[in-house]
């Protein structure tokens, strides 16, 4: 047996052991980032509100707290006062619901009802409420 052998191997095991590290910590600081990412808070309330619509019925009301979402907004510096900037948009021609919380993007989701909704942010009490109104059916 070659005593240089040994140390090869030990070599190569401490590298692999070193690219595991920086692979885990790696994988961990993407899930941490994206745990908290403006774009899941948009899928969130997107899906939320669009299964909301499609429970509904026409005269109905809903105040939807969206404090989180708000946040999140203000962070990736969107002007959400005085009703310059829609975080909730619904297209009733092709029901959809649109949140954007951030300049790029958005997400969008589909909901069945064949209702007519619409929605505004709530700025009497502290504007963190949407409320959306269920008007009567297309």
């Amino acid at each position: 047996m070659v005593k240089g052998n040994r140390g090869d191997i030990l070599t190569g095991d401490v590298i692999f052991i070193i690219l595991n590290v920086i692979f885990v910590a790696i994988l961990i600081f993407f899930v941490v980032t994206k745990t908290n990412d403006a774009a899941i808070i948009e899928e969130k309330y997107a899906k939320q509100i669009a299964l909301i619509i499609d429970s509904a019925r026409p005269g109905m009301r809903i105040n939807l707290d969206m404090e989180d979402a708000i946040k999140k907004a203000i962070d990736e510096n969107q002007n959400i006062g005085a009703g310059i900037m829609d975080l909730v948009k619904i297209d009733n021609e092709r029901n959809l619901v649109t949140v954007k919380l951030r300049d790029e993007g958005g997400y969008s989701y589909s909901f069945f009802n064949e209702v007519n909704a619409s929605t505004y942010l709530d700025i009497e009490p502290n504007e963190q409420e949407y409320v959306i109104t269920i008007k009567e059916i297309k």
